[in-house]
């Protein structure tokens, strides 16, 4: 199995927590999670995605929940996997609150096919930036067999009429989806529009 064709079965299932760079070719939103697409990338306590990512997302949807038990669901990380299927284990790198220095590493499935046999894509995040109740950014590579992605992912929780607007940015830089850049921004749209729709459905519910 190619090293793009490894790539693609592993972002499907989630994404990764990484950069962010505005494309003007990203593909629209489904219904339910509008894309914005504005100049200018999202940032948190002013930094933002790289600048020099080829490959980048943005979108966000209106979750009618309280800002606080979004902001729980998205910043405790262990618990990741109750709500979000597509992740398998999650361990905290530090201890104490979530903030700036924070570190985690996640692991998602690669689905077994035709060449290789079902292995997992392991992901290392460290928050750079963190604003209570208002916005995170997390670095950090996802490493599998025969890749290496490095992201950068801004997360920006803004409260209006009826719940908080969450919005998303996120960019993908290495030699794999250098390769093959329209197949990497749609898999990085899939990744962030499901995690959009996981996180919504969760505090939508009241799950936390």
């Amino acid at each position: 199995m190619s090293a793009i064709r490894r790539t693609r079965a592993a972002l499907l299932t989630v994404p990764l927590v990484a950069t962010g760079l505005l494309g003007s070719t990203a593909a629209a939103a489904p219904a339910g999670a509008a894309s914005s697409h504005s100049p200018a990338s999202l940032t948190c306590q002013g930094q933002g995605v790289d600048p020099d990512a080829r490959v980048r997302y943005r979108t966000e949807t209106v979750v009618h929940a309280p800002l606080h038990r979004i902001w729980k669901l998205q910043t405790d990380v262990a618990r990741w996997p109750s709500w979000q299927p597509g992740i398998t284990d999650v361990k905290r790198l530090d201890h104490g609150p979530f903030r700036a220095g924070s570190a985690f590493r996640w692991t998602t499935p690669i689905p077994p096919n035709p060449q290789t046999p079902a292995t997992s894509l392991e992901i290392t995040s460290t928050v750079e930036q963190l604003k209570q109740g208002s916005c995170i950014r997390w670095t950090g590579p996802a490493l599998g067999t025969g890749l290496r992605i490095d992201g950068v992912h801004v997360w920006k929780f803004t409260k209006v009429r009826g719940g908080v607007r969450v919005t998303t940015e996120e960019t993908h830089t290495g030699a794999v989806v250098d390769a093959n850049e329209d197949a990497a921004r749609a898999i990085l749209r899939e990744g962030l529009e499901k995690w959009l729709r996981d996180l919504k459905s969760a505090a939508e519910s009241g799950r936390c």
